[in-house]
This record gives C-alpha cells, structure tokens and sequence, in this order.
C-alpha cells in the first residue's frame, strides 16, 4: 500500500507542493513524486519572484487576481514561513513611443478584465520611484502588484503538506504513464510502479516527454531564463519592476540585495547533469539594459547568476485541466514563466478538480483541449 494514494502529483516544484497541500486538506492520501534529487529543483527555485497581474494574458488573469486577493496575503501566517510578501506595485516601464504603445495595449485588456492598473507619465513614475532615470517616459502601474521569496514559499507549502501526511519521494524520475480499462492508473518510475485514483503531472517542461507516454502531446518547448543578485544596497523601493519589452524584471529582497532576471537571446546549455548553466555574456547583457533605467545601481557587485529553463506553452498561458482521452489524468503545467504568482491559486483549484467541486474560476480557456483541431465549414 506504501505505492498507492488517492492521488499521485508528479513534479516537486510549488504547483505539485501547493497542490498536494490543499488536496491533502481535503482528506486524500497523496504522494509526491519529483525526479530530482532535491524539491522544488526547477523554476520553483529559479525564478524572480514576481505575484503580478499586470502585463499578463487574460485567459490567465484571473488566477492572478484570485490569489492576490484571497491566499497571499495570510499565505506566510498559513505556512508558518516569511513568505515575503510584499504587495508595493508594478511599474512596467517604458522608453520609447513603441514601448507606451505596448504598454497601453496591455493595460486595456487588463483593464477590461477589472483590475486596477493605468498608465502613468516619466514623472509619476519618479514620483514613485525617485531612482528611476530620466529616460523613463512613463510606465504602467498597477499597484496592488508585488512579489515574494520563491524559496521560502514553495518550503512553506512543502513543510506543510508533509505535516499533513503528504508522502513526498525525491529521485524518482517517471518514465511512463499507464492506462487500465482506459483509465490511467499507474505511474512507472525507474525503480518502481506507483497507483492512484488521479494523477496530476505538474512537472514543467518534462510534462511533454511523460504525456507522451499516455499519448498527449502538451505543445511546449524549453526557453531559458537567466537572473542575477547583487550584493545588499540601502533600502530604495519595494515594487516589482518589469518593461515593456520584458528585457529584464526584477525586485529589492528583504536582505537588500537586488534579484533581476532576463536574457541575452543566447540558446541555453546544460552541464552533464542537466542542470542549467549561465552564460558569461547574459549577466552583462542584462546589467547593460539595468543601468539605463537605474544609473544608481551602477557600481553594484552581482554576488551570484543562475538559470532556469520555462516550459514555453506554444499560447504562452497554461494548460490546466483533466484530459478526456485519458480519464484519471490532470495537467497542470505549461507555465512560461509566469506560474510562482499564481501558485497558490493553482494549487487551490487543482484540489477542486480532485474532489469533484467546482472551481473557484472558471478554467475553460486553460483546458488541454484548446489544441485540438477547429472544425471547418465549408
């Protein structure tokens, strides 16, 4: 019985911790297994940290309102962790005429989706941000915005699932999916075959290799992401920054130190052991961009640089939801690059899907079957 749970969640980063939390909540035995040897190994632990509903797609921005709204700001006191969260704003910020161009055209459909974000000038922005530079034109603020420690919260929904009873096993790498009767049913691993009611396959961008196996094709492709942090400064800001061209984000941390992520267009690599590895040339290239809207943090040391790989949905929003050719099996995956913020939520509803309730939004545009052909009349 030590292989069978009620549900299985393969993947160990914040979707799989978060999910198995509120599922176990709800009474089901689940486990947990991640292929790496450590939780939360992949873009849980590698990305900037952003909890932002501006300049996101609205097929997902519900999700993003959701969780600003009704799980971040008690997740610290629920987890029993400093989350660190602070909900300080956005400034999405914007150099040039294109760049208020995109800018404006993201913040109406946000708008229309009802959240509350709108353009600003170069001078409102400095007026929030007196450390921004003059080539700062204007930007999109959306101010109940913010960022968190991705760290501490993908540890806080692990510590507590594994209170809970969640059963959690590291190194276990799946390599295929099984149906019985039609139903999926077991999950194989290289050492082992595990059993479940339910499986969730939240496991970033090696979602599309273990789909396969059931014969479901998830349409992403790997995109790295690389980020940097600096040595502590004085304390200057809390918002959350980003721009218009997303050529970099990023954020103060509680300690002082800046986090900044971005990309030099380079492709990725990978050392033999696929962790991702950074290049030489991205840091620069990111603190080249960094210096034309911040000059203060010029002679700031970066103390470290890491990098990640998105799991790049062909939409770039998410896929979760049930498969109807394979009963039994949930995707959560599909990402790219924006699932931290939306974490929380993203946990809560997967355990709705699991008991059977209605969720707490509706997710038809997430579903899997949104790739399946359109019929054609003629």
């Amino acid at each position: 019985m030590k292989n069978h749970a009620d549900v299985i969640i393969i993947g160990g980063g914040i979707i799989g911790c978060a999910a198995a939390y509120y599922i176990r909540k709800k009474g089901y035995s689940v486990i947990v297994l991640e292929g790496s040897p450590h939780i939360g190994n992949g873009g849980s632990s590698r990305n900037g940290g952003g909890v932002r509903q501006s300049g996101r797609d609205p097929r997902e921005l519900p999700l993003a309102m959701y969780a600003i709204k009704h799980l971040w700001p008690a997740l610290s006191d629920e987890l029993e962790v400093d989350c660190e969260y602070h909900q300080d704003g956005n400034l999405r910020l914007g150099k040039t005429q294109k760049h208020l161009e995109i800018l404006e055209g993201l913040t109406k459909r946000a708008a229309a989706c009802g959240l509350d974000v709108k353009m600003i000038d170069g001078d409102e922005v400095r007026r929030i941000n007196p450390y921004l530079s003059e080539e700062v034109i204007g930007a999109s603020w959306c101010p109940t915005d913010g960022h968190a420690n991705p760290l501490t919260t993908t540890l806080g929904y692990y510590k507590m699932a594994r209170r809970l009873g969640v059963h959690f096993i590291t190194e276990a790498r799946v390599t295929a999916l099984k149906k019985i009767k039609g139903k999926l049913c077991q999950v194989i691993t290289q050492d082992d075959v595990y059993e479940a009611d339910t499986v969730i396959l939240a496991a970033g961008l090696d979602s599309r290799e273990i789909a396969a196996t059931a014969g479901i094709d998830i349409p992403m492709q790997p995109a790295m992401l690389e980020a940097l942090v600096t040595e502590a400064q004085p304390h200057m800001f809390d918002q959350m920054l980003g721009t218009a061209e997303a050529d970099f984000y990023g954020h103060q941390t509680k300690h002082g130190s800046f986090v900044f992520g971005g990309s030099s267009g380079l492709e990725g690599f990978t050392k033999d052991n696929h962790t991702p590895v950074t290049s030489s040339m991205t840091a620069p290239c990111i603190c080249r961009g960094i210096i034309k809207y911040f000059p203060v943090l010029r002679d700031a040391k970066i103390v470290r640089t890491w990098a990640g790989w998105m799991d790049l949905c062909a939409d770039k929003v998410p896929v979760i939801s049930p498969v109807e050719e394979v009963p039994g099996l949930i995707l959560a995956c599909g990402f790219s690059g924006h699932g931290f913020g939306i974490s929380p939520a993203v946990g809560l509803i997967l355990s709705q899907m699991v008991s059977g309730e209605e969720t707490a939004l509706d997710m038809t545009a997430l579903r899997y079957d949104r790739f399946k052909a359109k019929d054609l009349k003629a």
